[in-house]
Parts: C-alpha cells; sequence; structure tokens
C-alpha cells in the first residue's frame, strides 16, 4: 500500500522541532509497503497538491503532537489548523485518514470528532503498522488495542509491548531542514515516567513504567544521526535522568561509540552521585534543562516532585561545575500557590547562578492527571468543561498578572529571566543565530 505520513506541526518557537514520532511509526510498517513523509515545515499545500498527485497514498497518517502551545500568557491553538488540512486533503484524495499522536491520545475522543478523520490511534504510533495490515488484509481494524473510529472506541491501550523500531531517513528533505535550522535532531532512551507530577500527562500517555532502549542502540542511533549531519542531538525523554543508572549508562555508551557532537534534554534536580555531570560532560553532555517548576518547598510537595529546594541546588552547582550550561523552567500558580510562595521561590531564583530561567504562569488542565481532579473538587472546571481549548489552572490566592508582576519586578533588565517560551522575538533571535552557524537550543546565550 502506499502509505504519506503527514506532520503538520510548524511552531517554530522558540526552534522548529524533529518529528522523531514519524520515524517510529514509519518503523512499524511492515515491508512490501511504500512510505513517504511531509512535513509542513517543509512542503507547501502546492507540493502536498503534487505528492497526492503523483504518489496517490492509499493511507494517510497525520501526526498530532500538541494541541496547542500550553502557554496561558500567549496560548495558540493548532487542532482548528489541522482541521483545515483535513478538509483539505478530502477535497483532493480518497485516501483513509488516520490522526494519531501524543496530543490525539491526551483526549482522543474530542481531537478525533474535530478532526473528522476516519481513524485513530489512541496511544503510542507503532499500532498504526497494525491498522495498515488490517486494512490491506480486509480485517476489522478496530479489534486492535487503541482504535478509535466513528462508531467505536476501545479506550486507552496498555503500553506498547513490542519493539520500538525507528527509520530514520536521512535522504528525506525534511531532514535537510532541521539540518540548517540549528542542526539539532531528537533521540529517545526510553518510553514512560515513574514521577507523579499532578499536571503531566505523560504516564497516561507512555506508562508509569520505564521502557528502557539498551544503551548501545541508542549509541548507534546517535551515530547514525551524526552521520546524517547532526551538529547537535535532543533527547526527548520526559526526564532523561528519571532512571539514573541508564542515563549514565547512555552516556557511557555514548563515549564508547565515539559519539563526538554535544547534546542536550530535560532533568530532574534530583539527588545524584557526586560525578554525574561529570560523566555526562565528558560523554558529550552540553545543555541541562531542568524541570524545577518551583523552589517553594510547600508547591513542590504540592506538584509531587521528586526533589526539594535543596536537590536543586545540589544538582545546578554539579552542572555548573562540570561546565555544562544549565536552564530551569518554572510553573507558578498551581493549587496552593500565594504571595507567600511566589516571594518563596523568586527568592530562592534570584540565587541561582549563570542560568537561564523560563516561567510559565498558570498550568494547563489535562485529563487523566492529579490537577484534573483537583480542579473538578475545587470546583473550577466540571466533568462537561471542554478542554480540548486550553483551560489553565489558576490559584485562589494570587492571579496570573500578579504573578507576572512580580516576576517582572525581580527580572528588571535581566536577559536571562523568561516569561514563556519568548514569542516571535525569540525565534527571530534564534534564528539569526542558525543562520550565521549556531547549533543547538542556545539560550546559554541569555545567561550572561
Amino acid at each position: 500500500m502506499r502509505i504519506l505520513l503527514i506532520s503538520p506541526n510548524t511552531l517554530t518557537v522558540p526552534y522548529p522541532v524533529y518529528p522523531i514520532g514519524l520515524d517510529y511509526v514509519a518503523g512499524s510498517i511492515s515491508g512490501g509497503h511504500q512510505v513517504r513523509i511531509a512535513d509542513m515545515n517543509v512542503f507547501s499545500l502546492e507540493a502536498l497538491a503534487g505528492i497526492l498527485r503523483d504518489f496517490s497514498p492509499e493511507i494517510i497518517g497525520l501526526s498530532c503532537r500538541n494541541i496547542d502551545n500550553t502557554e496561558a500568557g500567549d496560548p495558540l491553538f493548532f487542532i482548528s489548523e489541522y482541521r483545515k488540512l483535513v478538509v483539505w486533503l478530502k477535497e483532493r484524495s480518497t485516501a483513509v485518514l488516520v490522526c494519531g499522536g501524543s496530543g490525539f491520545t491526551i483526549m482522543p475522543e474530542r481531537v478525533f470528532a474535530a478532526l473528522g478523520v476516519d481513524y485513530g490511534i489512541i496511544g503510542e504510533g507503532e499500532r498504526f503498522g497494525l491498522l495498515v495490515d488490517a486494512l490491506q488484509q480486509g480485517l476489522d481494524p478496530t479489534q486492535i488495542p487503541g482504535m478509535i473510529s466513528p462508531s467505536f472506541s476501545s479506550g486507552t491501550p496498555e503500553p506498547w509491548p513490542g519493539k520500538q523500531v525507528r527509520a530514520f531517513q536521512r535522504q528525506a528533505s525534511h531532514v535537510e531542514f532541521y539540518l540548517k535550522r540549528g542542526g539539532m535532531l531528537n533521540l529517545q532512551t526510553k518510553r514512560g515516567c515513574s514521577f507523579n507530577c499532578i499536571y503531566c500527562p505523560y504516564p497516561h500517555l507512555e506508562g508509569k513504567k520505564h521502557r528502557l532502549v539498551r544503551p548501545d542502540e541508542v549509541a548507534r542511533t546517535a551515530l547514525d544521526l551524526q552521520e546524517a549531519g547532526a551538529k547537535y542531538l535532543f533527547l526527548t525523554d520526559s526526564a532523561f535522568n528519571s532512571d539514573v543508572a541508564h542515563s549514565l549508562a547512555v552516556a557511557k555508551a555514548f563515549k564508547a561509540a565515539g559519539l563526538s557532537i554535544p547534546w542536550g534534554g530535560f532533568f530532574a534536580p534530583l539527588r545524584l552521585p557526586a560525578d554525574y555531570f561529570s560523566i555526562m560532560a565528558d560523554a558529550g553532555l552540553k545543555h541541562v534543562e531542568f524541570g524545577t517548576e518551583s523552589l517553594s518547598a510547600a508547591m513542590l510537595a504540592t506538584y509531587r516532585k521528586p526533589f526539594g529546594v535543596d536537590e536543586v541546588f545540589a544538582a545546578h552547582k554539579q552542572a555548573l561545575d562540570a561546565g555544562l550550561h544549565a536552564a530551569h523552567y518554572f510553573l507558578l500558580g498551581g493549587p496552593g500557590e500565594s504571595p507567600a510562595t511566589v516571594s518563596e521561590s523568586l527568592d530562592h531564583i534570584e540565587r541561582l547562578n549563570r542560568t537561564a530561567l523560563f516561567f510559565f504562569i498558570g498550568i494547563r488542565i489535562y485529563p487523566h492527571t492529579a490537577l484534573y481532579d483537583i480542579a473538578l473538587e475545587e470546583r473550577k472546571i466540571s466533568r462537561e468543561t471542554d478542554l480540548l481549548r486550553p483551560v489553565f489552572y489558576e490559584a485562589d490566592a494570587i492571579d496570573r498578572d500578579t504573578i507576572e508582576a512580580r516576576i517582572m519586578a525581580r527580572a528588571d533588565k535581566r536577559s536571562n529571566w523568561i516569561i514563556g517560551s519568548g514569542g516571535a522575538r525569540s525565534a527571530a533571535a534564534v534564528k539569526k543565530m542558525y543562520d550565521r552557524g549556531h547549533t543547538g537550543p542556545l539560550w546559554e546565550f541569555l545567561t550572561g
């Protein structure tokens, strides 16, 4: 069968993100089928129309990676644009339309209804290969766990039990796009999240138990990406060091394999071995993005973070002592946030040196999270509330505008205090630096 996989995500703030999910979807498709990928960062509608005409796909897979940008201060809603693309495709193709992805899985019934596709895949994209085989053989696709159709929904399945195969196509046109804009390609070392943060949908999306990729296999993939021209790798794990032993093994595998390009990822500021970041730096780690969220002891407990304020400062110092660039991400305005907890966080934040600080105010409420249950109990939402369009939790004791004003007052003219992802101005600055040959996320240039 002829299969076209489309990445409709064109968000480039703060930088364009390689669509790694479609590599795994392509890897799930058995031999004998023809597979092409169309990344809408590269393809115009005119070019996409040419593929529909010349390739004539029988199945089109649409990746819904994000519903919105999760920023209360500068909200962007993507489903409307995805819907326009589906309507456009239906006018020009008779292919079976299938949607999936992490954004889809968060609210599959709502996204499915909004898009009007033929089938949806709840959970991980490897089930797309099963759907392709079922359609080819004339079998009922709804017998596959995780399928949704206009008349049937199986509900969220168990995490994918089979092998994860990444079909990276180094000659694909979209690869060159990312190589020319920061040189970053993405890499995954495991799935699943063992943390219990109240706001995060990752455990629902990927399961609460880690499914680890063998370190030598991760290193081989990293070398493949390097040989394809990558100048930097970003590890897409929700927190690379949520399994400390595995993350150390991956770093050592990078070094043993001879990986020579830098890399970065999200880390939790846990209590770590004294030499942890030194080992990471020796293996090529350059950027550490800490999901710190708060520096109020009470708020860290409310968020159910697996660390406290002391651990944050210890991990930060370890990273800097190893010669690494460090950034911290904060989520303010959660349950129990107050003028006192905001002041406590900001007092501590001012003690973090040589770092970029990203502040997000108001927390996106997702189903299947503890924050959803809290918002229900507090009657901030009801079970009838439509969460497809962004709904943000805001604390009773302090509002979003007051929190932002306090951050701005503390920030003064310091460039390393950023509210949200930086917006269009930040994206324009990043693009200029990429045009000059810089690679990676580049936020270290904000730290002074």
